[in-house]
C-alpha cells in the first residue's frame, strides 16, 4: 500500500460528507457515505496531499410527513444534491513509530434543489428551489493515528464545520446551514493475507449549535461505516460497504416539539469498488466508488447515496 495515497483516502474519510441538517431531514453525515479505503492510518510519509470527492444523493420523505426546513415546515420533500470536495492534507514530519500526526482542510461546492408543498402559517403552496456555490468549510487541526502492528491501526480525529456559506431563512435550498459543526470520529483499519483484504470501521457523533436564524436545536447524531475490500494483483478492488445513522437525542425548537422532536435513522448497504494505478514507487492515481441503498429509514431523507473519491499521488 503506498502510504502518501492511504492519507488522502483517511482525510477525505473522516471528514463527513457535508449535505443538510437534521432540520431538512438529512444531516451532516449520509448512510455510509463517509468512510474509504485505510481510514485508519496516517502514514509516516510527511508532506501534502490532494484529494478530490464527489457525491450524489437523491431522495425524498414521505407525502404525509411534516419536514421542518427553513424555518416551516414541509410536506411530500424531494432533494437533490451534488457536493464536490477538494481535501488538502498536511502530514507531520514525525517520522517511523506509534504515532503519526496529520492536519486537513477541505473546500466544498454544493448544488442543492429541493421541491415541496411548503406550509407558512395555515396556508401551503408547491415550492421548488435550487442552489449552487461554495458550502461550509471543515478541518481537522490534528488527525492522530495509532499503529498497533503492521496490519492493525487506529484514527482519531475532531473535525469542525464552519457556517461560510449563505443561507437564507425559507429557502428550501440552501448552500450552508448556518451552524457550527463538531464531529469527534475514530476509524479502524485491519489488513489480512499480506494486505490483499482489508476490513475499515468509522464511527463518529455529530453535535450541531443552534441555528438562531429558525431556532431550531438539531439533535446529536451518531453514524457508523463498515468497509470490507478485497484487492487483486491487476490493481482493482472488490467490496461492500454498510452504513448505520441514528440520532441520540431529539431536536428541539417550536417546530421540533410540535414534530415530537423529529428524531431519525437511516440503515444502509451496497458494493464498493476499488482501482488503483502506478506509475512509479511514489506515484499513482487511486480511484474508489460506492453506491449504497437506503432502509428502515424514519425522519430522514431516503435515497441511494453514489460516493466516488480520486486520489494523486506525485
Amino acid at each position: 500500500m503506498n502510504h502518501r495515497i492511504a492519507f488522502v483516502l483517511i482525510a477525505t474519510a473522516l471528514a463527513p460528507v457535508a449535505a443538510h441538517a437534521t432540520e431538512s431531514a438529512l444531516g451532516r453525515s449520509i448512510t455510509g457515505a463517509q468512510i474509504t479505503p485505510f481510514v485508519g492510518i496516517v502514514p509516516p510519509t510527511p508532506g501534502l496531499n490532494v484529494s478530490v470527492s464527489y457525491v450524489n444523493y437523491d431522495g425524498n420523505i414521505g407525502g404525509s410527513r411534516p419536514v421542518p426546513i427553513g424555518g416551516s415546515t414541509a410536506l411530500d420533500l424531494h432533494a437533490k444534491i451534488d457536493l464536490y470536495a477538494a481535501t488538502f492534507a498536511y502530514i507531520w514530519d514525525t517520522g517511523k513509530g506509534r504515532w503519526n500526526f496529520a492536519s486537513m482542510f477541505t473546500v466544498p461546492y454544493i448544488r442543492p434543489s429541493a421541491t415541496a408543498s411548503l406550509f407558512i402559517g395555515q396556508r401551503s403552496a408547491a415550492v421548488s428551489d435550487r442552489a449552487s456555490g461554495l458550502f461550509d468549510l471543515y478541518f481537522a487541526p490534528v488527525i492522530a493515528s495509532y499503529h498497533v502492528s503492521e496490519v492493525e491501526h487506529w484514527s482519531f480525529g475532531v473535525y469542525v464545520y464552519a457556517p461560510t456559506a449563505d443561507y437564507t431563512k425559507g429557502r428550501l435550498a440552501n448552500k450552508g446551514l448556518n451552524i457550527w459543526t463538531y464531529s469527534p470520529a475514530v476509524g479502524y483499519t485491519h489488513l489480512y493475507d499480506k494486505g490483499a483484504f482489508e476490513f475499515s470501521a468509522l464511527a463518529g457523533v455529530d453535535f450541531y449549535s443552534k441555528n438562531h436564524a429558525t431556532d431550531y436545536q438539531n439533535g446529536a447524531v451518531f453514524r457508523l461505516d463498515l468497509l470490507a475490500m478485497k484487492r487483486t494483483p491487476s490493481g482493482w478492488g472488490f467490496g461492500g460497504v454498510i452504513g448505520v445513522i441514528r440520532q441520540i437525542d431529539d431536536d428541539k425548537g417550536p417546530t421540533a416539539d410540535r414534530l415530537n422532536g423529529f428524531k431519525g435513522r437511516s440503515y444502509g448497504a451496497g458494493p464498493a469498488l476499488a482501482y488503483k494505478k502506478s506509475f512509479s514507487k511514489e506515484s499513482n492515481i487511486d480511484f474508489t466508488l460506492r453506491w449504497v441503498k437506503e432502509f428502515d429509514v424514519k425522519n430522514r431523507i431516503k435515497g441511494e447515496p453514489l460516493v466516488l473519491n480520486i486520489s494523486l499521488a506525485l
